[in-house]
């Protein structure tokens, strides 16, 4: 069956933030300046938080090219005049060395994203499954949980990227040995984030499965995530989980042609809408929560031949693409357009059969 567009939040990469930051020390002073953002003219970002789990903010994305050559070269067994840094040895810092591929797994599967480029994770996931070699679960738990959650995000996105399930399923299995040491009771942040990108793995997988136990089960994962998420501390986790458990709940009943599926979908992205305006996020993000929630507006009144719910939506989708065409992406309003028609053309096609 062919699923509904629905938008998706993604947190922000604290591991890439920090993969950024430690290696930021072998570059020259020069180098290392390009590394800021140009935040001097404010300029709103309607794709800011929807490109991906490789989406940067905290530092400029000009940078990755230069951070990779270094981090090889700080790898590279050949000596070099050009390596602004001692070279790391896996034979006497084999954890310093781990450590290393980790950074360097991070900025290759950003250089992918960016690149839209399958090798770039290819050498991203080898990074990580060196890195694992050396940190084990035994003798480096929380080393070893961070790495099996940067090769679950790296194949995520490189599921994504090829629409391949083996990728996906290797995720998974990633995400769940990284919450064998991040429990909810020691690391509630880290198993938050984990569930959170479990739920978008198997949000993912269900799609491309037409399944609806792994659209089940991502909604589990992203139930678990809201149990430790508060307004206050995570505004945007908090509207991401809710939006992204309404994508799955919502794609959840059109494949069981459920009603009430698509009824907790319309609460839930209510709820990540609500979240979004009372915490002063960035306006196209609640946008986006209006535009997903009336789309499920739009698949209830379909399956259930509701023609006074389909010109409510109709005039829902006229009103946003009227007051909010600003903050929307291009084809996110083309979207709104499309949808606006086909809910006129079931109202005026109920009105007929009537």
């Amino acid at each position: 069956m062919k699923f509904s567009t629905n938008y998706i939040i993604h947190p922000e990469n604290k591991a890439l933030e920090r993969a950024i930051a430690n290696a930021m020390d072998l570059l020259s002073a020069d180098v290392a300046a390009a590394a800021v953002p140009d935040t001097k003219v404010a300029v709103a970002d309607n794709f800011r938080y929807t490109r991906g789990n490789y989406e940067q903010h905290r530092f400029s994305s000009r940078i990755f090219e230069s951070l990779r050559e270094a981090l090889e070269l700080s790898l590279t067994d050949t000596p070099t005049t050009a390596r602004p840094a001692p070279q790391i040895r896996r034979d006497q810092e084999p954890l310093v060395w781990a450590e290393t591929l980790n950074n360097l797994g991070n900025i290759l599967a950003a250089q992918g994203q960016q690149r839209r480029d399958a090798e770039s994770f290819e050498r991203a996931i080898q990074c990580f499954s060196n890195a694992l070699e050396e940190f084990r679960q035994e003798s480096s738990p929380l080393e070893w949980a961070a790495t099996q959650y940067n090769l679950g995000t790296a194949n995520q996105a490189l599921g994504r990227l090829l629409d391949a399930t083996k990728p996906l399923k290797i995720a998974v299995d990633a995400y769940t040995n990284a919450l064998l040491v991040w429990t909810r009771d020691e690391f509630p942040e880290e198993w938050m984030y984990t569930m959170h990108q479990l739920g978008s793995t198997l949000h993912t997988y269900g799609t491309l499965l037409k399944g609806n136990r792994q659209f089940q089960k991502s909604v589990v994962a992203y139930k678990n995530a809201l149990a430790v998420l508060d307004a206050d501390n995570y505004a945007l986790e908090l509207t991401a989980t809710h939006n992204n458990r309404a994508a799955a709940l919502h794609h959840l009943g059109e494949s069981e042609e459920n009603p009430d599926r698509l009824k907790e979908a319309i609460n839930s992205y209510e709820k990540a809408l609500t979240v979004s305006m009372e915490q002063q996020l960035p306006i196209h993000l609640a946008v986006l929560c209006r535009v997903n929630k009336t789309t499920a507006q739009n698949a209830l009144a379909e399956l259930t031949s509701d023609t006074g719910l389909a010109e409510e939506v109709a005039d829902e989708f006229e009103v946003i693409i009227e007051c909010f065409s600003h903050a929307l992406q291009p084809l996110c309003l083309r979207h709104c357009e499309e949808q606006m028609n086909k809910a006129r053309s079931l109202a005026l096609a109920n009105s007929a059969s009537c």
